[in-house]
């Protein structure tokens, strides 16, 4: 398996532990009642504690995230334009992913935007380098 798959099987797994790490704390001020329904009416941000809340944007920020970083793996990839740069950028995009997390959730301004920054520059510079 290449470099640049094997971050973005890690980072898919990393999506499954965010999943947990939110779900679990929403389930318990929640309860399952909610957690299990339909979820009609206020949003189930706007009912939970502000630090869950932020575990529940944190994962949904890693979606957004993994659509971009994992078209630009597969675009490595399958044109075998893979090299240590596409390496680095795949390690440091997993690496700032795990960083975002505890970085949200503590609230720590401006670390938590320049993570985020690091991790979406590492996918753009993946893109730009299959074009190059």
């Amino acid at each position: 398996m290449t470099p640049e798959l094997t971050a973005l099987t890690l980072a898919a797994l990393l999506q499954v532990v965010q999943f947990a790490l939110m779900a679990i704390p929403a389930n318990l001020e929640l309860g399952t009642a909610k957690t299990l329904s339909p979820r009609d009416g206020a949003p189930l941000e706007s009912q939970l504690s502000p630090k869950t809340a932020r575990l529940l944007r944190a994962m949904n920020n890693h979606f957004e995230g993994l659509i971009l970083f994992g078209i630009a793996c597969l675009v490595i990839t399958f044109s075998d334009q893979g090299n240590a740069l596409t390496a680095a950028c795949a390690a440091l995009y997993l690496i700032a992913r795990v960083l975002y997390i505890p970085a949200y959730y503590w609230g720590l301004t401006p670390w938590r935007t320049l993570i985020w920054c690091a991790g979406f520059g590492a996918t753009t510079l993946m893109l730009i380098s299959a074009l190059l």
